[in-house]
């Protein structure tokens, strides 16, 4: 599958899996561990960014805890009207990209966000637009966090929603090694997520 068909399946992603359905959820023990990793490594005045941020919940979350600089990048349009119902002050106060991460992270400067995070969203690039992972390292100016499914080894996995879309696994460790990024060890706690396969990692930059 090319990887314009991919962005528009996701654009057009209704049902399981679509904005409603995760605003229906709320925010979650995933949602816990991305702000637990930000509370101790960052400030709540730093700059997040959420990569495929659908209707807000993890934004949302961590609007509770304290963080009022957020950013959400989103494919598919209908996430925006559900955010205005179920998150109405993160929708008035946030910065949203209504785009393919693809189309949006080139235009930023180097190290804009303090923090860049991302919860199943980097497993839906294609691999023809693997550049983007390059994209994300110089865009954060500090943390950087993968919660997906990963692979075994090195290699591309591909596995498939619905026998239909295309989820592309990867080793994001392998994926961000870069001489900017250095892992940080977590907590058990900052580990514990709800989806089954989802591995948690955190990087920071080399000048923090």
């Amino acid at each position: 599958m090319k990887s314009d068909e991919v962005r528009r399946q996701w654009a057009e992603r209704s049902g399981e899996y679509s904005p409603g359905y995760y605003a229906y959820y709320g925010p979650d023990e995933t949602s816990e561990s991305v702000r637990s990793i930000l509370d101790r490594t960052l400030d709540s005045d730093a700059s997040v960014l959420e990569l495929g941020c659908s209707s807000g919940r993890h934004l949302a979350h961590l609007r509770d805890g304290g963080y009022e600089d957020l950013a959400g990048i989103e494919v598919n349009a209908d996430a925006f009207d559900v955010m205005e119902e179920t998150y109405p002050e993160l929708a008035e106060t946030g910065t949203f990209y209504h785009d393919a991460i693809e189309a949006v992270v080139e235009e930023f400067p180097d190290d804009h966000f303090d923090a860049v995070y991302s919860v199943e969203t980097l497993q839906h690039i294609h691999p023809s637009s693997s550049w983007v992972f390059s994209e994300l390292i110089r865009i954060t100016g500090d943390l950087l966090i993968s919660i997906e499914n990963e692979g075994d080894g090195s290699e591309t996995t591909v596995n498939y929603v619905d026998d239909d879309v295309p989820l592309y696994y990867r080793d994001w460790s392998e994926e961000f090694a870069d001489e900017d990024l250095t892992e940080i060890e977590l907590t058990a706690e900052e580990q514990s997520v709800v989806h089954e396969g989802d591995t948690v990692r955190a990087f920071r930059t080399s000048t923090q």
